[in-house]
């Protein structure tokens, strides 16, 4: 089974989406916080991380610059879910690896799982 780890200091949207991808088939992973999720990606070894940039503790480009800087994370595919719309952020996140960055106002949950399913490896897709 796919295991998603999102990451999002959101506890409504982050049941939102958990239920969602629950619903879909995936295993899902949560952590509230920046520091939670780093941990969460090297214990857990999800599949395809989902990370919010607004995030306590350590924000969301810590995180990924760490998760990329990992010899046993730097492969899992981050997609960056967050509502900072700026061109300097897009530019930075992509810059410290993130696979895909995604605004969340501009998405319903069906996109987001269109965007999911192309990210994940070809094995791992439904």
């Amino acid at each position: 089974m796919v295991k998603i780890l999102f990451v999002e200091d959101d506890p409504v949207l982050q049941q939102t989406f958990t239920d969602f991808l629950k619903s879909e088939g995936y295993a899902m992973v949560s952590a509230l916080d920046g520091l939670a999720g780093l941990k969460a990606a090297q214990t857990e070894q999800p599949n395809l991380i989902l990370l919010d940039l607004i995030l306590p503790k350590m924000d969301g480009f810590e995180v990924l610059q760490a998760i990329k800087a990992d010899e046993k994370t730097r492969d899992i595919p981050v997609i960056v879910l967050t509502n900072l719309e700026g061109t300097g952020d897009v530019e930075r996140a992509l810059e410290l690896g993130a696979t895909t960055y995604l605004v969340k106002a501009n998405y319903e949950l069906e996109d987001i799982l269109t965007k999911i399913k192309s990210v994940l490896p070809g094995n791992l897709a439904k």
